[in-house]
């Protein structure tokens, strides 16, 4: 059988890297990006499935998108991946009780490093564009319930993310999350 994948620990108890290995001959390639058995340590086998795959596509070089999550009862787990361009790619921890509270890291996934980043429940999710044009691929292990919707500032000097690049484009939404000094953590 051919390895799909490699998982690899993020830099946060919880994270994981997954670099997807694509099977090509003279044609081109076929790229596996999901799989419940291979993923089954990362907690996808039997407890989660996808719920719901969502694809974006972000325009301009330097955009931020984020720092979103799900309050608990309907919080989520995605596996995000880079299928056009490049992003820098962010979790911050939200565990009230974990060491690594308000804690983030960041990993590059490009199309071609074919890198997907594993984020579970309790990490807030956002990215930077490195480049025009991105589009990204999300799986999630619940559906999205605006009711349960949350968000972290992104420029928030507390949390003091090292953006590549000087912030460019945000939403309105984005721009008025609430700083982590206004947050009280969540207990998943």
């Amino acid at each position: 059988m051919t390895r799909h994948f490699d998982i690899s620990p993020g830099a946060l108890d919880g994270l994981s890297v997954i670099e997807m290995h694509p099977l090509a001959d003279a044609r081109g390639h076929l790229m596996r990006l999901f799989c419940e058995d291979a993923l089954a340590a990362l907690g996808w086998k039997g407890k989660r499935h996808i719920c719901q795959a969502n694809h974006t596509l972000t325009r301009h070089k330097a955009t931020i998108r984020g720092l979103h999550f799900q309050h608990p009862t309907h919080a989520e787990t995605k596996i995000v991946t880079c299928l056009r361009g490049a992003v820098f790619d962010v979790a911050v921890d939200l565990r009230q009780n974990s060491p690594t509270y308000l804690q983030w890291a960041g990993v590059e996934l490009t199309a071609e490093n074919r890198r997907a980043y594993h984020i579970p429940e309790g990490f807030a999710h956002g990215f930077q564009t490195l480049t025009d044009d991105v589009e990204m691929l999300y799986f999630h292990s619940a559906p999205y319930v605006p009711d349960a919707e949350g968000g972290l500032n992104a420029l928030d000097p507390l949390l003091n993310i090292s953006w590549p690049l000087p912030a460019g484009n945000m939403s309105d939404r984005d721009k008025a999350l609430p700083r982590a000094s206004e947050f009280t953590g969540l207990t998943i």
